[in-house]
């Protein structure tokens, strides 16, 4: 049995056009930080080392899942940490982020160091150095599901911060996550799906 996030935990990933409220548990994942313009080729490449390893453990648990309850998963959407900015204007090449790939629970650490060694093994590169297993638990969230450019953005954070305003919620975190639910190198930007984040009390 394949293990699907889209099937499996819609709860995470079923946001709506309109602002609602999620409780988001202790989550795993593989994770690289990175500073500057998401459009630079830099961020690609770090999403890059990133996606290399975690297809590296998909595959390595589907060839050991012999008696298991999920014999295979499908690799979760890539996720972005972004710092707020104190800034009149955004400066994108003063970004900070971490990106990530959410990992199954059945994928522990042991099983991500050697995927990552054999990564390594197969092709040098610096940045995979830079990519770490851990966790993450952001709690009870607003989001909202963004459908447009990435630009655009600024439309659905105004949304959120008015729901947050008529339920008397404020913002916990620094920064706030985006769910990149297609890829933006094959879907017209128009089209694009991302869950956006804050963490609220």
């Amino acid at each position: 049995m394949k293990y699907e996030w889209k099937r499996q935990e819609k709860e995470f990933y079923g946001a709506k056009k309109s602002p609602t409220l999620v409780t988001v548990p202790v989550q795993n994942y593989i994770m690289i930080s990175g500073k500057g313009n998401p459009n630079d080729s830099d961020f690609s490449n770090r999403v890059s080392a990133l996606y290399s390893l975690a297809y590296a453990i998909k595959m390595a648990y589907k060839a050991a899942a012999t008696q298991n309850e999920f014999d295979d998963f499908t690799v979760f959407p890539l996720e972005g940490i972004w710092q707020s900015i104190e800034e009149t204007e955004l400066v994108k090449e003063n970004l900070e982020y971490t990106i990530m790939i959410r990992q199954p629970e059945f994928i522990c650490k042991d099983m991500v160091k050697a995927a990552l060694e054999r990564v390594k093994l197969k092709k040098s590169n610096p940045l995979l150095d830079e990519i770490s297993f851990d966790t993450m638990q952001d709690g009870k969230c607003v989001e909202i599901l963004h459908i447009g450019t990435f630009d655009d953005e600024p439309i659905s954070f105004e949304k959120m911060e008015q729901f947050m305003l008529s339920n008397n919620l404020e913002r916990t975190k620094s920064y706030h996550r985006e769910i990149y639910l297609n890829n933006a190198n094959r879907v017209e930007k128009s089209k694009l799906k991302t869950i956006l984040r804050y963490a609220v009390k």
